[in-house]
């Protein structure tokens, strides 16, 4: 079977530095991505095209999949397919200037940066690649749409016809700019639109539309069937062994027990959380902002969806016998394994959810919907892109098979009655005195934690975990637990598992090998669940799940958010 192509591209940045191509953990539609507020640079940097990154970029985000060359931080950076990308407030007349005072120089790019046991790679653009940008224009309204169809869900014609196109696109000759899109890393709806293209362009067909997995049914809730042929260009050597179909999936998986099975409840209710209960602030479900010239050790945080299911997945289907994880568990890797694409289909397709069915709100900020990328489309034309423009997806010419939302109503339920409430948080009080922060996450940890006392009405309650700190190639989850008082006896369809932080290894060049982020969770449903909304602490129980002992916490606070 023929390797899955590298992808190259430019990287540009924010106002004062220039990160490579790091993908914001936040630009995919669940993450979001934060386009810079001018603030005064300390240094006139000039961008390049880089496959590996300037030693002076500042730490990338976590939670968001990383071809070799991917670097910087993912809130100030998204890179377009098989070319050149910048997250952008363009506003003089030099197309290349990604916010003032930047001017990249797109002649030079350096070797990517691979974690040990990665095969050698060139990720830099070919020479062919056509640096004249034009601006993105919508798709004739009037253009039947494609229609993305659940992946359990496909016939074999279809099959087919993605299996002609995929091949196709592995074939295109090694200085062709469409080439090595498999490595490219597609962080929200823009670049699985081109990529969407390029294939229906390769196999002469504009109605076709790329397949979702759909991971949070239970129709879906295993590797789709046209990704497990051995014979088929959709398959991927380098997956889990233990989660072949018809093996559930684990939306909550510890990779210390990679032979667990998931739970159909289970993952419903995860579903819920995500993006029910931690979803009802723009911030909470899209992620941080982060702006240009923003200190990292502040900690932008990913959104929920972004962390869990999106972290989870990806390594529930890596291979835990591959030194890093390979394919789908390491983001260098990840988009080698076909299956990635319709991994953040789904993702894309729960983002429109959340706004079309959940009334969720994307970001006003200007700075957000005028930030710009630059993505080759099917002609090979270098085009400019805004978030602005890809807000409505019928817009852009797809919608999703209409199928059930069966997390709707899947609501936790407490592992004990709001009759029973905590009896040991006098105890706790006592003991949780000698929790000193910041400290490192190598136990069980509780501690209890002080709420506002401000006007709690039309207000979104968050427990902010801040400075989480770890190396970044090495895979951590922790479970955040709420007025628990055996942690060992929650589960994650309790309400008071609160959620979980989950990172997925990556690497790039940067002096400094840590990552340094932030969690959010919501606490509204929790405490009204628990029948805990007048109490004036909480008690938080951090419960490492790998990567033991590696995991630094700063702080823990609760703050509000308005509605």
């Amino acid at each position: 079977m023929a390797s899955i192509p590298h992808l190259s591209f430019v990287s540009t940045v924010n106002n004062f530095s220039p990160y490579s191509t790091t993908p914001p953990s936040s630009l995919h539609p669940f993450s979001q991505f934060q386009s810079a507020k001018y603030k005064k640079p300390k240094h006139h940097h000039i961008p390049r095209v880089t496959c590996s990154g300037n030693q002076n970029n500042p730490t990338p985000n976590p939670s968001e999949g990383e071809p070799p060359h991917i670097v910087g931080h993912r809130r100030s950076v998204l890179f377009g397919l098989g070319g050149f990308c910048g997250a952008s407030t363009l506003n003089n007349n030099n197309p290349f200037a990604f916010a003032a005072p930047l001017s990249p120089d797109i002649t030079t790019c350096d070797s990517p940066n691979l974690p040990a046991g990665a095969e050698p790679t060139n990720c830099c653009p070919p020479p062919s690649a056509s640096t004249n940008i034009i601006d993105f224009e919508f798709p004739p309204s009037n253009q039947p749409l494609r229609v993305r169809p659940a992946a359990h869900s496909v016939n074999d014609d279809y099959v087919a016809k993605f299996e002609r196109a995929l091949n196709l696109m592995k074939n295109l000759p090694s200085d062709d700019p469409l080439h090595g899109s498999w490595i490219f890393f597609p962080f929200h709806r823009w670049y699985l639109y081109f990529y969407e293209r390029i294939l229906g362009s390769l196999i002469n067909d504009p109605t076709f539309a790329i397949p979702f997995w759909n991971w949070d049914s239970p129709q879906g809730m295993q590797i789709p069937s046209i990704y497990a042929n051995p014979t088929s260009p959709l398959y991927d050597t380098l997956r889990s062994a233990n989660h072949q179909p018809p093996t559930v999936i684990d939306l909550d998986f510890n990779i210390d027990n990679p032979g667990a099975g998931g739970n159909i409840s289970t993952n419903l209710t995860i579903m819920y959380r995500q993006v029910v209960s931690n979803g009802r602030t723009p911030t909470s479900f899209l992620g941080d902002a982060y702006h240009a010239g923003d200190e990292l050790s502040l900690g932008a945080g990913a959104g929920s969806l972004e962390n869990v299911p999106h972290g989870t997945v990806h390594l529930w289907t890596g291979d835990s016998n591959q030194p890093n994880f390979e394919d789908m568990g390491t983001f260098y890797s990840a988009a080698r394994d076909p299956i990635f694409y319709s991994h953040h289909s789904n993702l894309d397709r729960i983002w429109s959810i959340w706004k079309k069915t959940l009334g969720g709100r994307d970001f006003t900020d200007s700075d957000w919907l005028e930030s710009g990328f630059l993505f080759y489309d099917e002609n090979k034309n270098l085009v400019r892109v805004k978030v602005k423009d890809c807000l409505d997806e019928r817009k852009l010419g797809y919608a999703y098979q209409d199928v059930d939302i069966p997390w709707s109503n899947s609501r936790p339920t407490p592992q004990r009655s709001r009759v029973q409430k905590v009896g040991t948080v006098a105890h706790v009080a006592e003991t949780s005195r000698n929790v000193k922060f910041p400290l490192m996450l190598d136990s069980v940890v509780t501690t209890m934690v002080k709420r506002p006392k401000r006007s709690r009405s039309k207000k979104e309650e968050i427990l902010v975990v801040e400075g989480i700190e770890f190396e970044k190639n090495t895979p951590v989850k922790f479970d955040m637990i709420i007025n628990g008082e055996d942690y060992k006896l929650i589960k994650p369809d309790n309400s008071e598992f609160a959620g979980s932080f989950v990172s997925v290894p990556h690497s790039h060049k940067h002096k400094n090998k840590n990552i340094v982020t932030s969690l959010k969770l919501g606490l509204t449903d929790v405490l009204q669940d628990l029948g805990a909304e007048n109490d004036d602490s909480v008690m938080v129980t951090l419960v490492p799940r790998f990567g033991k002992g590696r995991i630094k916490i700063r702080n823990i606070k609760i703050e509000f958010i308005a509605d």
